[in-house]
């Protein structure tokens, strides 16, 4: 089928053979610029043009979105604005399309007489049409809601952009992932910029638009704020702030609450209310406001009593009276910093107290008691113990490595790259060169290169002893989030949130092959020891074997039940280890691809795992904030560390064996040491 251009052609589809629409007589384009086919017609813009669906037959006919300005109208000052913001939307996406949640522009053109604008298909379903299916949101998912797009707005707004018409039909939730996109940039403007009050002005949508965008004509980032704030109240009610505002103008936003079908929690309950205050100077005035207003709530919950592994804990406690002391200091320190205010002074002292009270309990509770398994002489990390709590990320740590001569490592989570002495837990450098978020961190086995993955797209390559940013490696179109380097240091490969493995030559940079065989997101990798295999995990819910040199597919191992969270190669390189959101470790035969053991089922989800050098321990991190130690030879748990107050992000042991490293989202880097 071929579809009319022309915007007001009531039967736009016609046959591929047809020279005229056999509707409306208009020529037939097969493809615009030679390039795209449009295949039907997603929405009308009201006299204006249309929105299409399209295909890039410059990329193996991907499929995209294509935006027509076909004013009816020219030379009037309607007009003139229509392609104003039709300019300034295209000027947006391409300032603004490197974030994984903002479309990306394709292309942006004239032919015959129109306008057309080319961005990425977000292939999902927009939060209205959502809505209409489930009928409400819990209070948890508009939580979830909120924290997923907060960090979209602060991008954009650091960028001197605000969107004006944040609503359920501009957010769509991608199939497959379930990722948040933002889109209609058409809206946007400069925050310098003053739209004047004429008509045909576009200025957002009543109901979802705060008083000062729709009675004066200007916004800011609080504007957005309102528009978030309405979409959340939308979805948690079901009442449409459009049809409040029909009747009530913004009389509603004082009384929203009595819509609510049930009672929120006072922090989300205060959060909501925040967000639709009708005069701004009462409002939020950032995107990071509202952020750390919701995540210090979550840092501070204390582990539920008796649910940190769903059993008895690994050793017995001998001394009660210790155990409830510690305890009692903790929920007492709680207390006070709830009573005072989070002020980010009293967090931080919060954060402190929290994690050595937490880090003491453990250790009275492995040196009182005797382990459960087997004594060994193997058992390097049979004795270790916490040694040094570390702080100098803005937020979250994601990914700490070590140096292979245990001398140093680095750690990342915000846009920048700290590198700590390993002994002494200094300080040593931070290198900045990323603009988002840094998911993952290498060193390369020669120990002069760090590499950084991040959710700006890029891959950065540094001068570990220097700190000197060395190259940029561009290529993906989503997050990095993992990364490994072969052990001869002539490859590096990287896995990303666009379904794709690339294999790049770390000495020029250069890229050698794309890996193409998940379906979802590429979350670990890992390179057997004589470098001869990768493996791959990914919330497609599999695990790939690929001969690293040919750079070809091998199998697929296994079909695991829930998404893939880790993969890591034993020490001899015969055995793999897998972690997956079923909460188990699952090790397999590299030789038989076969399955052999899986260790015993956690409370929460295992999100990392590392073999210790000698290759008797295997080390996991959980959703359940504890680092878990595991018998090999048995498959019993050997000992339970605890002191994260968040989600445990990352683990490393050094070369020599004798330290580990784990990062989390409280924010904090903890180093445990092993004792003679």
């Amino acid at each position: 089928m071929i579809c009319c251009l022309n915007p007001d052609c009531p039967n736009p589809l016609n046959s591929d053979k047809k020279k005229l629409c056999q509707t409306c007589s208009t020529p037939l384009v097969p493809l615009l610029r030679n390039r795209f086919r449009v295949i039907r017609v997603l929405s009308d813009e009201g006299g204006f043009g249309r929105t299409y669906l399209s295909e890039d037959t410059d990329k193996l006919n991907e499929r995209c979105v294509i935006k027509q300005l076909a004013p009816k109208f020219q030379g009037t000052w309607s007009q003139k604005k229509a392609v104003e913001l039709f300019a300034e939307e295209a000027k947006r996406l391409q300032e603004l399309g490197e974030h994984p949640q903002i479309p990306t522009l394709l292309a942006y053109f004239e032919q015959d007489n129109c306008l057309y604008l080319v961005q990425q298909f977000v292939n999902g379903q927009n939060l209205l049409n959502e809505l209409q299916r489930r009928k409400l949101y819990k209070p948890g998912e508009i939580q979830a809601i909120l924290l997923h797009l907060l960090p979209v707005l602060k991008f954009i707004h650091d960028r001197g952009v605000i969107h004006r018409d944040i609503k359920p039909e501009n957010i769509i939730r991608r199939h497959g992932d379930g990722r948040l996109s933002l889109i209609d940039f058409g809206s946007s403007k400069q925050l310098t910029a003053r739209v004047q009050k004429k008509i045909g002005t576009s200025i957002g949508s009543h109901g979802y638009s705060p008083l000062e965008q729709i009675r004066d004509g200007k916004a800011y980032p609080a504007s957005d704020l309102f528009g978030l704030g309405a979409t959340c109240f939308h979805l948690l009610t079901g009442v449409s702030p459009f049809q409040l505002w029909m009747e009530y103008g913004y009389g509603w936003v004082s009384n929203w609450r009595q819509y609510l079908r049930s009672p929120l929690s006072g922090e989300l309950d205060y959060v909501l209310d925040k967000l639709l205050r009708k005069d701004i100077q009462q409002r939020y005035q950032s995107a990071d406001e509202v952020i750390r207003e919701l995540t210090p709530k979550q840092i501070l919950a204390l582990p539920p009593a008796g649910k940190s592994s769903g059993k008895i804990p690994v050793t017995k406690v001998s001394s009660l009276p210790i155990k409830y002391t510690l305890l009692k200091n903790v929920v007492l320190v709680s207390a006070l910093i709830l009573l005072f205010g989070i002020q980010d002074s009293w967090y931080q002292q919060y954060r402190r107290v929290h994690t050595v009270l937490w880090s003491r309990l453990s250790q009275n509770r492995s040196s009182s008691s005797e382990s459960v398994a087997e004594q060994s002489p193997n058992l390097t990390l049979k004795n270790i113990s916490l040694a040094k709590v570390l702080q100098g990320h803005e937020r979250l740590v994601l990914s700490v490595a070590i140096s292979p001569d245990s001398q140093i490592f680095a750690s990342s989570g915000d846009s920048v790259i700290k590198v700590w002495n390993l002994a002494t837990g200094k300080e040593i450098a931070t290198l900045k060169g990323h603009f988002q978020r840094v998911n993952v961190v290498a060193i390369s086995p020669d120990g002069g290169t760090l590499v950084s993955g991040s959710d700006d797209k890029t891959i950065k390559i540094w001068d570990l002893p220097t700190g000197e940013l060395v190259r940029t490696l561009r290529g993906h179109s989503d997050s990095i989030q993992a990364i490994a380097i072969s052990p001869d240091g002539a490859t590096l490969v990287s896995g990303s949130d666009d379904h794709s493995i690339r294999l790049w030559d770390m000495a020029t940079g250069r890229l050698r092959r794309t890996l193409r065989g998940h379906t979802s997101w590429v979350r670990s990798l890992d390179i057997s020891p004589d470098g001869g295999t990768l493996v791959s995990g990914s919330f497609d819910k599999t695990i790939k074997i690929w001969d690293l040199n040919k750079a070809v597919f091998i199998d697929t191992l296994g079909e695991d039940a829930e998404t893939v969270t880790d993969v890591a190669f034993s020490p001899d390189g015969l055995t793999l280890a897998s972690a997956s959101r079923d909460r188990t470790i699952k090790l397999w035969n590299l030789a038989t691809k076969q399955k052999t053991q899986t260790l015993a089922e956690n409370a929460e989800t295992v999100t990392n795992i590392a073999f210790n050098p000698d290759n008797t321990i295997l080390v996991s991190g959980g959703r359940d904030r504890t680092i878990k130690l595991w018998n090999l030879a048995t498959g019993k748990e050997m000992r339970t560390l605890m002191g994260h107050a968040d989600t445990v992000t990352s683990v490393a042991i050094s070369p020599d064996g004798q330290t580990l490293v784990s990062s989390s989202e409280d924010n904090t880097i903890m180093i445990w040491r092993v004792s003679p």
